[in-house]
């Protein structure tokens, strides 16, 4: 897997509600398209992605075969406070890719 994108605010207070965006560049191969010579292509996806924040988990998704090439992930957080957070995405073949980021938590 390439090196995911992660967009967090520049900074944040706590309490707030951030919006976080994800984007890994992965061909989320279905395993159901054949090729030339009319065998299946082995199903390739990424299926798990997991964020943390100061060591708790604060959002997880199962991805299916559904879901297109180079997945975007958003979503929504309340600030706790300060702390780091952990992204990972898990494809089929068990391939991780992780990204670490600091938030930026200002009084």
């Amino acid at each position: 897997m390439q090196k995911p994108r992660v967009k967090l605010p520049e900074q944040a207070k706590v309490g707030e509600v951030i919006e976080i965006k994800t984007l890994i560049s992965h061909v989320m191969e279905t395993g159901q398209r054949k090729d030339q010579d009319g065998k299946l292509v082995p199903r390739m996806i990424i299926n798990s992605f997991t964020v943390t924040f100061a060591g708790k988990q604060v959002f997880s998704a199962e991805l299916q075969p559904g879901i297109s090439a180079n997945p975007y992930i958003a979503f929504h957080l309340r600030v706790p406070g300060p702390g780091d957070f952990e992204f990972t995405w898990v494809d089929d073949s068990g391939d991780r890719s992780v990204e670490r980021l600091k938030l930026n938590v200002v009084a």
